[in-house]
């Protein structure tokens, strides 16, 4: 099994390839998916320390793919990122296991803070 930091599922193709690259800059190896099908059967076949989920995706919403990451790969952390999400869908995500929601455009330097937080948490 291969083993990733992170897994972006974004369908706004540029978006995700260009957190990607920004990611792969600070030495991060990354995969990127484009809805939620294909992400779930990348976590099947690979181990994800992280995945930033798009909230609205092509074939489904991202708190169902949420919900099927969590059972398939349970240490895996999940970062919700969304341009369009309601308190309501921050709660619902948070409940389901996300370790954060993050609103669109994206802070960089943000993600890489909380992520930094996690890895000193587990040490």
């Amino acid at each position: 099994m291969k083993h990733f930091d992170i897994l972006i599922v974004d369908d706004e193709q540029r978006y995700a390839q260009m957190l990607a690259n920004r990611f792969k800059l600070r030495g991060l190896s990354c995969e990127v998916r484009y809805d939620g099908r294909t992400a779930l059967e990348s976590v099947e076949n690979s181990f994800f320390k992280w995945v930033i989920l798009d909230l609205r995706l092509p074939d489904c919403y991202g708190s169902e793919v949420l919900t099927r990451i969590k059972k398939i790969s349970p240490t895996s952390e999940i970062i919700i990122l969304t341009g369009h999400g309601t308190e309501a869908d921050q709660t619902r995500c948070l409940a389901l296991g996300a370790y954060a929601f993050m609103n669109k455009p994206l802070d960089i330097e943000q993600m890489i803070a909380i992520m930094s937080q996690n890895r000193a948490k587990s040490i």
